[in-house]
């Protein structure tokens, strides 16, 4: 099942990024959805295009 992970790693200072963006009513995500993350050492907020692409042959997101 394709689901952001809800935390990624900050390209611009190395700090925590956490989901802010939740998912729909019934609980998915799709492909194209934008996903927003924040850090929480620099404050930068990341926003993300979930893809086919970054689904790994297990069905986990491949960021």
């Amino acid at each position: 099942m394709l689901e952001p992970p809800p935390q990624i790693t900050c390209i611009d200072c190395g700090g925590r990024c956490f989901l802010l963006t939740m998912p729909r009513e019934d609980g998915t995500w799709e492909v194209d959805d934008v996903v927003a993350y924040r850090c929480e050492d620099c404050l930068d907020r990341w926003d993300l295009v979930l893809d086919e692409s970054d689904i790994e042959s297990d069905g986990r997101p491949d960021w």
